[in-house]
Order: structure tokens, then C-alpha cells, then sequence
């Protein structure tokens, strides 16, 4: 992944709560092949609305090094990672309607993030680090 300073929606960015971002190493050949997870926020405009995200993303590569520092964030999300499959959206804020989980409780803890942070488009919510993105640097 890549950090960039400056946040452009069509670069799928995302901000990730570093605190949350593990993985493991296995054996693959002469490299090792990584997996791992992240708790993340992002924004996503569908036929003009901005809509507010978080979720997880799976963090992976089939080739790194076996010296990665499983216990630096910045040193996982900086290898290279595969994200072809983007962010898996836990709860969606548009300004008007939420979309995920069911239970209030989780609701409410959702919407405490994403309301304040599609107000306030497009800070990086507290907690959390970025923007990073999977695509190629330009």
C-alpha cells in the first residue's frame, strides 16, 4: 500500500485505525506469503452521493519478505499488498440513511463515526491513519 497526503475519492483511499492491523507470515518457496486484516474508513460516491464507510480490509501478498515486521503497522501496510478486493463495508452513512448491521447497539457505534465523518468530508476520522491506497503511485 501506499500513504498519501492528499485525498482524492477516485484513488480509494482509505484511513486505517493502526492499532487493529495483524496478520502472519507462511512459508512460500524462498518468500513468504502474508495474510492479514484492518479496521478501516472510507468514502465512496455512487450517482453523486458521498456516502461515509467502515469495515475491514484483507491484507495480503503471496511474495514478502520474511524480515517484515509483523509488529509495525506502517512497515505491513507499506509492503506489497494485494487489495484487489477493496474494503468489506460493516456500516454506510449517505447523510440520509444507514446501511449495516441490524442491532442498535452497533448502529449507534457506526454512526457515531460516520455521521461526524461525512460532515466534516473528508477528514480522517480520530484514530484513525491515512489516506492509504492499493493503487499504483503516480
Amino acid at each position: 500500500m501506499i500513504r498519501e497526503d492528499k485525498f482524492l475519492i477516485s484513488r480509494k483511499q482509505f484511513a486505517i485505525d493502526l492499532s487493529t492491523v495483524t496478520g502472519s507470515q507462511h512459508p512460500r518457496g524462498d518468500l513468504h506469503a502474508f495474510s492479514g486484516t484492518a479496521s478501516a474508513v472510507w468514502y465512496r460516491r455512487q450517482s453523486g452521493t458521498t456516502r461515509a464507510c467502515l469495515g475491514s480490509l484483507m491484507l495480503f501478498s503471496h511474495y514478502l519478505p520474511e524480515s517484515l515486521d509483523l509488529d509495525d503497522p506502517h512497515a505491513i501496510l507499506s509492503a506489497d499488498l494485494d487489495g484487489r478486493y477493496g474494503g468489506d463495508c460493516h456500516g454506510r452513512w449517505d447523510g440520509e440513511r444507514y446501511w449495516g448491521a441490524q442491532e442498535p447497539h452497533v448502529q449507534a457505534l457506526h454512526l457515531s463515526v460516520l455521521e461526524p465523518m461525512l460532515a466534516s468530508f473528508p477528514v480522517i476520522p480520530d484514530g484513525y491513519d491515512g489516506w492509504w491506497t492499493f493503487q499504483p503511485a503516480r
